[in-house]
């Protein structure tokens, strides 16, 4: 796609990334209860989505243009796999430490969500758009999980709301403006390593953070949310023509 097509592929998914996170943050400001009630179910969904669409596009996509993308894949596991132990060795601390070290991992991951939509569109609009919608189901948990991270750090609710917005909502645009112009620029193998270092974050983020976190609050039937969100994947790469 020209560059101009694709900056707004990229900005449309990553405002919508945006606007969702925030609804999110929104329902549990307001109604607490129903916000969880849903937040499972869109996990598990966004779960399969990644899953699919990292296992039958994604990858095979980077390896065709790098050989080697299967070693950055490793790599961006392993990077997730160090972050996510560096965050959970820093929240054994306070609730205040726990408060500020936590919502420092959700801005960090929303402002890579960012940097992700410029990768999976720069390499072609399907992919982007299948792991958009996988990423995008995802935001609404992150902004119900975002706001009640700082109200157990002892953040008063309006301050909550705020700073919530600011460091969950708000990166992920700020991630992908900021990534586009570098990522529009890149050959095809080093856009191939960038792809799959891509995969590996977004493989570990389905299967090690968003499965085992709604898997531990499990709500009946939230199985069916993942098999619709791979089935919906499929679809749309097997319609894609």
């Amino acid at each position: 796609m020209p560059g101009e097509d694709v900056f707004k592929w990229v900005a449309l998914f990553a405002l919508s990334a945006m606007l969702v996170n925030s609804i999110g943050i929104l329902l549990v400001y307001k109604k607490t209860d129903l916000a969880l009630r849903g937040k499972e179910y869109l996990m598990c969904f966004a779960a399969g989505v990644l899953i699919a669409s990292v296992l039958s596009m994604g990858f095979p996509e980077a390896v065709a243009k790098n050989p080697q993308a299967g070693l950055a894949a490793l790599a961006g596991f392993i990077f997730m796999f160090f972050s996510n132990k560096f965050i959970k060795m820093k929240t054994k601390q306070t609730e205040i430490a726990f408060g500020i070290t936590a919502i420092e991992g959700i801005g960090i991951h929303s402002f890579i969500d960012g940097i992700i939509y410029s990768v999976t569109f720069s390499v072609s609009q399907i992919t982007g758009i299948i792991s958009g919608v996988g990423l995008i189901a995802h935001e609404f948990a992150e902004g119900v999980i975002a706001y009640a991270v700082l109200l157990k750090g002892g953040m008063v609710r309006k301050r909550a709301l705020l700073f919530a917005f600011l460091i969950a909502a708000l990166t992920t645009p700020l991630g992908a403006f900021i990534a586009f112009p570098i990522i529009s620029r890149l050959k095809d193998e080093v856009l191939g390593l960038a792809l799959g270092f891509v995969a590996g974050v977004l493989i570990y983020l389905s299967a090690s953070h968003l499965l085992p976190e709604a898997r531990e609050h499990e709500k009946n039937h939230s199985y069916l949310a993942f098999l619709f969100g791979i089935s919906l994947a499929l679809f749309i790469m097997l319609t894609k023509n």
